[in-house]
């Protein structure tokens, strides 16, 4: 099964993406999965842009759907947004999974070689985020 992970930043761009449970190996049909995932993660903002004003929550749980794919979505205080594309899936897990994703975000921010919105080339980042989709998803 493979998920689809991207940080959005404020200012609608991408910060860090990951497909996630995908071999190592990629096809031509990989690369388009992954653009049709790009899309399908980008029409989701609108979606989550008039959800988080009707709830204080920064979870938002399934905010759009795409065929069998499913579109999890997480806010945070400073306006950033965690999307997760997956097949049906325990909502504890998504949610676990999202919110540890958040506290890795927060510990880059608090990098001072970080500027906010740019984009995480971090490889220890990469590899966290990919232990926690190991261990909820």
């Amino acid at each position: 099964m493979s998920y689809y992970f991207v940080i959005v930043g404020t200012k609608d761009n991408p910060v860090y993406e990951a497909e996630l449970g995908v071999p190592v190996g990629r096809s031509d049909a990989q690369l388009g999965k992954r653009h049709l995932n790009q899309f399908v993660a980008h029409s989701s903002l609108d979606v989550i842009e008039e959800m988080m004003w009707s709830t204080n929550a920064l979870y938002l749980k399934t905010v759009d759907r795409y065929n069998d794919k499913t579109v999890s979505g997480y806010v945070t205080p400073s306006n950033v947004k965690l999307l997760l594309i997956h097949e049906n899936k325990a909502d504890d897990g998504v949610k676990n999974f999202l919110t540890e994703c958040h506290e890795l975000y927060i510990k880059v921010l608090l990098s001072p070689f970080y500027e906010p919105n740019m984009p995480i080339r971090s490889v220890a980042f990469d590899n966290k985020i990919r232990m926690a989709a190991r261990r909820y998803l």
